[in-house]
């Protein structure tokens, strides 16, 4: 935002950047610059619910930014814990079922806890990866096939770290998280220009194209649901519309993929 957006007065020519200052923002969510100064730095302690909206409205965050502000700055103190994360046997036996529908079972850092088989036909094979690979921003920025399995991988992948990110704003300092983060920084330039964006993004519904090599390019739409009693998973079922071309190449990947129709849990 510019100080036009807002209403403030400026000077032409007095300005290194287009964006508003702290003091301006203090100004207009009724703080000093001072607090503002130190809530931005994480010194400020005890912060209100009403600062925090003040804040939230002068940036004019969407639902999601206000909630991961709320987050940042009121931690819940919630820990995600640094053992591997596992579905129970009954969220894997349901995964199994929806096939021939692709499924994904995903941990709170995009860990691919179980996958079934029409999943590793249309995304890829994670259960034949190493136990560290397993994760799809890994995946996403270090696999070559991720370019190829979306046709919109720009998109896609700035999507996923955004993702991420949220997770961070949950549990500052979770060590795998962290570490995740640190590898592909250093691996990625892309993954750490999105990074640095700071942007946020939650996965509910909607539509991606994906390729494969056997069919051509689909249309496919996604929804996010989430097992009450697992905290953090994420079950992802992906759908064709009905009676359209790509719901036709869906089933034809069905009848020539993976024989083997147990979810894949890894």
């Amino acid at each position: 935002m510019t100080p036009d957006d807002v209403g403030l007065p400026w000077r032409a020519g007095s300005r290194r950047v287009a964006g508003l200052r702290r003091e301006e923002l203090a100004l207009l969510a009724g703080v000093s610059v001072d607090y503002y100064n130190r809530l931005e730095q994480g010194r400020a302690r005890n912060v209100s619910d009403q600062v925090l909206s003040a804040v939230a409205d002068a940036l004019r965050l969407d639902e999601l930014e206000r909630a991961h502000l709320f987050e940042l700055v009121k931690p819940s103190g919630a820990r995600v814990g640094v053992r591997p994360v596992r579905a129970r046997p009954a969220v894997r036996m349901m995964i199994d079922a929806l096939d021939p529908t692709p499924a994904v079972l995903h941990g709170p850092r995009l860990e691919v806890v179980a996958i079934n088989r029409m999943g590793t036909v249309l995304i890829d094979d994670f259960p034949a990866m190493p136990v560290g690979e397993r994760n799809m921003v890994r995946w996403m920025f270090l696999n070559p096939k991720a370019r190829v399995v979306y046709p919109d991988w720009a998109v896609i992948a700035e999507q996923m770290v955004a993702i991420l990110r949220v997770a961070g704003g949950r549990d500052s300092a979770d060590p795998v998280l962290g570490a995740l983060v640190a590898e592909l920084s250093a691996a990625s330039e892309e993954f750490a220009r999105y990074w640095a964006d700071y942007r946020v993004f939650r996965h509910t519904h909607g539509s991606k194209r994906f390729y494969h090599e056997a069919v051509g390019v689909m249309a496919i739409n996604y929804e996010t649901l989430v097992p009450p009693a697992d905290p953090g998973m994420s079950l992802i079922v992906y759908t064709a519309d009905t009676g359209s071309p790509s719901e036709e190449k869906l089933k034809i990947l069905s009848s020539w993929g993976v024989v083997d129709r147990a979810a894949r849990v890894v």
